[in-house]
């Protein structure tokens, strides 16, 4: 059995812009000043509750969790007003995905908040062909930590089936590229974020979905320990 596991941000949507935007509002709100390149070059592949903690944790103040939970409902007001009018999918993406569901099972796996996963994928047309998805409300950590994409599969195995399970991850970020690798699965990286220079160790670097096909990833199933 084959599972495509894709991140969210950067893979499904092209909207590192509208985060780092929204994230950069509420900390200046808060007397916190987030550059762009400090966002992609430190916060890539944090979820919304790693991201705001290691800002207040580099400018060494305290974080108490109530903070914490108003910084991440202000920044998701403030994603989902840019997002409403702003949000693009990534070119190609409704087509492969159905394509590939034809042989693998679908997961989506993203420190996103749900909300936005789930309007994302209405925007892109999967709603129906994922068929589990994985949020921080799901697991306690964030990537590089292969725990959503573990949970994915036993997710999938619950329904599927628990026998040989072969994987491919499409990824943007770094620390998604080392999941995929603790995972054991091989691994697509989509430049939408970081240059093809930077994503040289994974199996394959694609700017978007568009003008590729699912048989490409003939060989780069693996099998999953």
């Amino acid at each position: 059995m084959d599972a495509l596991l894709l991140d969210f941000n950067g893979v499904i949507v092209d909207d590192e812009p509208l985060h780092f935007a929204s994230f950069r509002d509420v900390l200046a709100d808060n007397g916190l000043v987030l550059s762009e390149s400090q966002y992609y070059t430190e916060y890539l592949g944090f979820d919304d509750r790693a991201a705001f903690a290691h800002a207040f944790r580099r400018a060494g103040r305290p974080l108490e969790p109530a903070h914490l939970a108003a910084l991440i409902a202000r920044k998701a007001r403030a994603y989902a007003e840019r997002a409403a009018h702003d949000l693009k999918v990534v070119p190609g993406v409704a087509d492969f995905v159905h394509q590939a569901a034809r042989q693998a099972r679908v997961g989506v796996v993203s420190g996103a908040l749900r909300a936005e996963i789930d309007f994302g994928l209405e925007a892109a047309g999967l709603l129906g062909v994922v068929e589990t998805v994985v949020s921080p409300d799901d697991v306690p950590t964030t990537k590089p930590d292969p725990a959503g994409y573990r949970l994915a599969m036993r997710r999938l195995a619950a329904k599927h089936g628990d026998g040989a399970w072969r994987a491919v991850v499409f990824e943007d970020s770094l620390p998604g590229l080392t999941a995929a690798r603790a995972l054991g699965a091989g691994c697509v990286m989509l430049a939408t974020t970081h240059r093809e220079k930077h994503l040289a160790s994974a199996d394959a670097v694609w700017d978007s979905f568009a003008n590729h096909s699912p048989d490409e990833l003939a060989p780069l199933w693996r099998t999953l320990p």
